[in-house]
């Protein structure tokens, strides 16, 4: 052990609140309710904003009243989050959260929260961690986990004051890097809108049904089961397998050649176009050759373009800001958002020759593999610095922090948003 540091279980110097178990009744307004969903790796994010009743203040928070700087950790969906309460104001939480408060004349709860974040922290709690699905932490296994500490707290004080200048350099790099990246998102949808807002001559106006393609609906109802479900199959293209602008298949969720043979009506052929008819509204892409023969899911539309359209124009088309809000507004649902065959059928769009949707394609994916590339080096860069931040975390907890760390920090920092 270093000198001048100790080593406990959680148990022997923090308090556990654990409030893990039902989530109150929220309301539109009243206290604030703070959930998993807000805790991120060392900061409490604002959204989503839920809020529960005042009157119930006093009966829920019966196992503990967090003060301020207290360290709220996720115990599940996601293991091992950890952040300080921000606020003196009541609040109340909701399952997936335990509390943590440091006895303040031995421990303090900024280094708490430091040394949760680390990724030799990160590995000990996992390591404790159970669960084929989602990963979690049983408490009683929580608190019997060893840290170490310095024995003094005006060292821990000091390590706390070199992290949180350090820290700032490098989040004020990450937040322009991400700021780049949402620049670099806007201008690709911009031009995107552009070119379906303002059209051009020899455009036409009709149906997507009457110009575009004959739209299919996926097998519903009785014809497909999670029971067809096997592992390493056909491929299902539902929703949730259309992930930027691509087809990402699930072999966990696939179906037998005698499913497929079953349900023949439904099987993708090269060029086809996968809409997505519930959630998140436009998610489309072009099925490719070697995607042929897969199996259009219960949660999609196929369209099969006729032959003057081009299927990739088409995805782009569907894909745009302007069509997308055109299909919200086509939409049904209070919780999930359904689109019907018959509304994404009679959608008018705008289509041009099929020699100008060539043209309009290449241009559309000669800038996305330019944002492409620049999306891929933002997020390199991102990942650099917060490889950065646990460098720093390693140097605070084996004592190799020293007063010049801040300033080499930002930098690094700095050098690594320039590349």
């Amino acid at each position: 052990m270093r000198e001048g540091w100790r080593t406990s279980s959680f148990e022997e110097v923090v308090k556990f609140i654990d409030y893990r178990g039902k989530t109150p009744q929220k309301t539109e307004a009243g206290l604030r309710l703070i959930t998993a969903k807000n805790v991120k790796m060392g900061y409490l994010q604002r959204n989503p904003m839920e809020f529960v009743d005042p009157e119930i203040y006093d009966t829920w928070m019966t196992r503990g009243i967090p003060n301020k700087g207290d360290v709220l950790f996720t115990t599940e969906a996601p293991l091992g989050n950890a952040a300080q309460l921000d606020t003196d104001e009541k609040v109340v939480f909701a399952q997936r959260i335990i509390v943590m408060q440091p006895n303040r004349e031995v421990l303090d709860s900024t280094f708490l929260k430091y040394m949760l974040l680390s990724d030799l922290m990160q590995e000990r709690i996992h390591e404790q961690g159970t669960g084929a699905t989602v990963k979690g932490i049983k408490s009683q296994l929580l608190k019997k986990i060893q840290i170490s500490f310095p024995k003094s707290l005006l060292e821990q004080q000091r390590i706390v004051v070199i992290l949180d200048e350090a820290f700032e350099g490098i989040d004020r790099a990450i937040a322009n890097t991400e700021k780049n990246l949402a620049n670099s998102r806007e201008l690709f949808e911009s031009y995107l809108n552009a070119i379906f807002t303002q059209k051009g001559d020899g455009w036409k106006e009709k149906k997507l049904g009457e110009i575009g393609g004959k739209v299919f609906t996926g097998p519903f109802g009785s014809l497909l089961h999670k029971s067809d479900y096997v592992s390493n199959g056909i491929p299902i293209v539902n929703p949730a397998n259309i992930e930027n602008d691509k087809i990402i298949p699930n072999f966990n969720k696939t179906v037998s050649q005698d499913i497929v043979k079953r349900l023949q009506a439904y099987i993708l052929k090269q060029n086809d176009v996968v809409v997505g008819r519930r959630g998140e509204i436009g998610r489309c892409a072009v099925v490719r050759e070697e995607q042929a023969g897969w199996l259009c899911g219960s949660g999609s539309f196929f369209i099969k373009p006729f032959e003057n359209v081009d299927s990739v124009f088409l995805a782009h088309l569907l894909r745009s800001a302007v069509y997308r809000n055109k299909l919200e507004s086509l939409s049904t649902g209070a919780t999930m958002q359904n689109l019907s065959n018959q509304s994404l059928s009679d959608l008018v769009i705008a289509m041009p020759s099929l020699d100008e949707q060539n043209r309009i394609t290449n241009k559309i994916d000669d800038l996305r593999t330019e944002t492409q590339q620049l999306e891929t080096i933002y997020r390199q860069k991102i990942a650099a610095l917060n490889e950065l931040k646990q460098s720093i975390l390693q140097k605070a907890f084996t004592g190799e922090l020293t007063a010049d760390t801040a300033n080499q920090t930002t930098k690094a920092a700095q050098e690594v948003n320039a590349a």
